[in-house]
């Protein structure tokens, strides 16, 4: 059987160079004016998948 990407998974997290995991932090959707600007502005940066994670996502991106 053929390896196929698993496309929810590649729409969430890009590989880099080095081989980290990058995805996008959440609670940026809706009801923002609560939140403060500091908050807003660290969850608008791209975070790290932690390396005890990596192993469910990289089987799942087998061409990344």
């Amino acid at each position: 059987m053929a390896l196929k990407t698993k496309k929810s998974v590649a729409k969430r997290f890009k590989i880099t160079a080095n081989g980290k995991i990058k995805h996008k932090k959440s609670h940026m959707r809706h009801i923002l004016s609560k939140k403060s600007g500091d908050y807003k502005r660290q969850q608008g940066k791209m975070g790290y998948v932690h390396p005890t994670h990596e192993g469910r996502i990289l089987p799942c991106l087998p061409f990344a």
